[in-house]
């Protein structure tokens, strides 16, 4: 049961559906599932690393691999950026667990290749269409949202989701504001906005 369980297929298999959650969590911050997914996923994949030999410059090559990803989606979709950060997450997760033979992986490299195709394909389609979403000039003024009143959908602070004139926004605050709170808006930066609440200004 132990040598199902410890297995470097499954803790690469763990490692890769870790990343994949963590950029989702990353392009649609809000909800805070994204984000519980991905550090229960990375928990379950380090216990399975923890147990098993790696090579630590792999280990390094995928950690780095988070820079560019977050440069990708936060500079307007660089698509250098983003085949950086998947070229880095695939040659890292490749060679991250050694076998008898030093240079050859120890991962199935059907399976390998499968999830490679599949992740790298997904997150390719998914962060440019987010990105030229978020670039899309909007068909409304959205400067008018401007010092207008909206509640707020989740519990907001570094990220959260407010919603103003029947539309759901993602929105950041200095100071922590409960879900369900009435909330204005300061200022916009993209498609972010910044927000207070009310009750704590008036």
């Amino acid at each position: 049961m132990e040598e199902i369980l410890i297995n470097p297929n499954v803790a690469y298999l763990l490692l890769v559906a870790g990343f994949l959650l963590f950029g989702l969590a990353i392009v649609s911050p809000g909800t805070g599932v994204l984000e519980l997914a991905a550090l229960f996923v990375l928990l379950v994949a380090a216990w399975e690393v923890y147990n098993l030999t790696i090579n630590l410059w792999a280990l390094v090559v995928m950690l780095v691999s988070a820079i560019p990803f977050f440069l990708a989606v936060r500079s307007g979709g660089n698509r250098l950026y983003l085949g950086l950060s998947i070229l880095g997450v695939t040659v890292g997760s490749w060679f991250l667990f050694p076998s008898d033979v030093w240079w050859q992986p120890a991962i199935n490299p059907l399976l390998f290749a499968l999830v490679t195709v599949l992740t790298a394909g997904f997150l390719w389609v998914v962060i440019t269409k987010v990105v030229e979403a978020e670039a899309e000039r909007p068909r409304h003024d959205i400067e008018s949202l401007v010092g207008t009143i909206g509640e707020a959908k989740t519990r907001i602070d570094s990220s959260g989701s407010v919603q103003v004139g029947g539309e759901l926004w993602t929105a950041r605050s200095k100071e922590p504001i409960p879900a369900e709170a009435q909330v204005r808006i300061l200022r916009r930066e993209g498609f972010i906005l910044e927000v207070e609440e009310v009750s704590k200004k008036e």
